[in-house]
């Protein structure tokens, strides 16, 4: 089943009905609203849109990105994945202008994957996501100092802290990652746009937990009670997350986002053995680049496509950012290119 691209063309459609027309840092002028909500069944499909064709490849690693804990490029780079480059390029322009020195975004980027010094002073974004994800300052408490009188900083990782709390404490609602450091924003190249997430858990009902087992086989069977299915370690939780989105680029940015939550959603479901639930984004300013209109209205004349594809996840080492996965039956209509303002 498809409800994921209906719902996101009724987004589209309210930004382009409704919305107020805006200026906005990049100069390139947004039609704005403000507080809207998105929420998918993972049940349904993995969250790839099928209005048109998704870079998979480009959104898996700049998720792997985060997930190391990283801040420069350069990986980005080294993997073909150039979302982040137009950030990088014009945080560097703007330092060098000053020595009245130019060089164009093309000779940039062929220095960052060839030049490993200047990839490393001028490929860093600052303390963005996966610094934030993996490795959050904090000052060390009055005890701690006894302890080690050299100490003055203590990193936390919000990510294995987040999924060892899944395992021991699963009904906690303190189950939160954070993006947005305020002692840190002026640091970062791009404050975070979605800045944080909350996971829930819940208990599975036993026929949940029967369908689950019978899915996608021939012979299914409903005679089981629930010390069967431990046996045959069946998930006894489903696992929901919702991220918060303070701007949203509905165009190109949002369906990277639905989809890289959705991954993450997955490797953490397989990581904790539970089963991903709901999917669901709290979005702020959403809006529409100027330069995007006619793409959008381009993508809300297309029929989805009746199902989403589903996910296979081959391999996984989260801790790590390494994880190895297969998209099954994704069927698409062809990509829509527009320009990302930077």
């Amino acid at each position: 089943m498809n409800r994921l691209d209906s719902n996101y063309q009724t987004l589209l459609r309210d930004v382009l009905d409704m919305g107020t027309l805006k200026d906005d840092r990049t100069g390139t002028g947004t039609t704005s609203i403000f507080g809207r909500q998105i929420r998918h069944d993972m049940s349904d499909g993995f969250p790839l849109l099928t209005t048109k064709k998704m870079a998979i490849k480009t959104m898996m690693t700049e998720l792997k990105w985060f997930l190391k804990g990283d801040t420069n490029i350069k990986y980005l780079v080294d993997n073909g994945c150039n979302i982040w480059n137009g950030d990088a390029y014009k945080n560097y322009i703007n330092k060098i202008r000053e020595f009245g020195m130019e060089e164009t975004s093309e000779e940039f980027i062929n220095r960052i994957k060839t030049d490993d010094e200047f990839a490393k002073k001028w490929g860093d974004l600052g303390p963005i996501y996966g610094k934030q994800w993996r490795n959050w300052s904090r000052n060390a408490t009055r005890d701690e100092k006894i302890v080690d009188p050299g100490v003055y900083t203590k990193q936390i990782d919000q990510i294995q802290d987040l999924i060892s709390e899944l395992k021991t404490n699963p009904d906690s609602r303190r189950l939160m990652v954070n993006a947005w450091n305020v002692g840190e924003l002026d640091n970062m190249t791009l404050p975070p746009c979605h800045y944080g997430f909350q996971v829930y858990t819940r208990v599975l009902g036993l026929d949940e937990r029967i369908d689950y087992m019978n899915k996608g086989k021939i012979s299914k069977s409903s005679d089981y009670f629930h010390e069967h299915l431990d046996s045959m370690g069946i998930p006894k939780r489903s696992l929901s997350l919702m991220w918060s989105q303070r701007s949203v680029d509905t165009f190109l940015g949002l369906p990277f986002n639905i989809a890289s939550y959705g991954m993450l959603l997955s490797l953490l479901s397989e990581e904790v053995g539970m089963i991903p639930g709901e999917l669901i984004g709290n979005l702020g300013d959403v809006h529409l680049y100027s330069n995007h209109i006619e793409q959008a209205k381009t993508q809300l004349g297309r029929e989805p496509k009746p199902h989403l594809p589903k996910l296979k996840i081959i391999s996984s080492d989260m801790l790590n950012g390494e994880f190895d996965y297969e998209i099954l039956h994704y069927h698409s209509h062809p990509p829509i290119k527009a320009p990302i303002s930077n």
